[in-house]
């Protein structure tokens, strides 16, 4: 068994994980400092949240039941009052 081919896998394999762990902990600090600046900038700048609107609820049942009785319809079923 050739011990130098094991080195340079080591070795490679080293430089592989080193360059991802690396990598990962630059997007981490990365990502906080975003977080911290968008929160100075929300300070300043807050987005505006829209207004709910209220539904008339008499007009939602009626639309209620006339979808309920549309799909009874074209379900094939018979009405009855």
């Amino acid at each position: 068994m050739d011990l130098t081919l094991l080195k340079d896998g080591i070795f490679v394999m080293v430089i592989g994980m080193g360059t991802v762990f690396v990598f990962l902990t630059v997007m981490i600090w990365v990502m906080e400092l975003n977080g911290k600046v968008l929160q100075i900038i929300n300070k300043y700048f807050p987005e505006e949240i829209p207004a709910e609107k209220k539904v008339n609820n008499k007009n939602g049942d009626e639309e209620v039941a006339l979808a309920i009785a549309c799909a009874m319809v074209q379900a094939g079923k018979k009405q009855t009052a």
